[in-house]
């Protein structure tokens, strides 16, 4: 392995807003040493991630401008307990916005998502749903 990633970071209006929902998207608990009005807030995994991935976690951190054109990088999610379609809703309920419906009628495709702060990311289809594993 020639690098690391250690974290991806998101630049962000409010570091521990985006922390807690990035929390609840993925099951992983906010850094314990994070407290609201934090300039810096860390997301990570208590257990080891899937295949080994050499990422520790999502770091928020507090920037005074907000975003001002679309995302250069984003996330791919992929459900692990439920449908594409259920996450999708699930993160609705949680303050995301759907930005672009790629679903086809066949069941293939994916929904571009945007968190709180307008932060593009996808949604796409479980493993089980593509008939892996």
């Amino acid at each position: 392995m020639v690098v690391w990633v250690r974290n991806i970071t998101v630049d962000s209006k409010d570091a521990y807003s985006q922390a807690q929902f990035w929390s609840e998207l993925t099951g992983w608990p906010i850094d314990p040493d994070n407290v609201p009005g934090d300039a810096e807030c860390l997301v990570a995994p208590t257990h080891p991630l899937p295949f080994d991935a050499p990422i520790s976690g999502l770091l928020f951190v507090q920037v005074p401008e907000g975003k001002v054109a679309k995302n250069r990088i984003h996330l791919d999610l992929s459900p692990t307990d439920r449908t594409r379609d259920e996450e999708v809703v699930r993160l609705q309920a949680l303050g995301a916005m759907i930005v672009g419906d790629h679903r086809t009628p066949d069941g293939r495709g994916w929904v571009v998502m945007a968190d709180p702060e307008a932060n593009e990311f996808c949604v796409e289809r479980s493993t089980a749903e593509r008939g892996i594993g």
